[in-house]
């Protein structure tokens, strides 16, 4: 029961940081360990082996944040 009410707290913090980095590269990376993290504690709560969510997760992570870099030249 710890373990599903620890996973509750730490998906939003995961969440709140996902938007870090400026360039393509630094959202990507950040998103795919953000993503990793998540796909971790969803198959960790679901019962689940636990390499899958996480590939799955960090592949899905990498891929919003790296879609959505800011473009260069736009004012933040």
């Amino acid at each position: 029961m710890s373990t599903k009410f620890a996973s509750i707290l730490l998906i939003p913090l995961a969440l709140s940081v996902s938007a870090c980095g400026d360039t393509w590269g630094e959202r990507a990376v950040t998103g795919g360990g953000i993503g990793a993290g998540a796909g971790l504690a969803v198959g960790a709560i679901a019962g689940w082996p636990l390499v899958a969510p996480a590939l799955v997760g960090a592949a899905l992570g990498a891929g919003i944040g790296a879609a959505t870099a800011p473009e260069k030249g736009s004012s933040k």
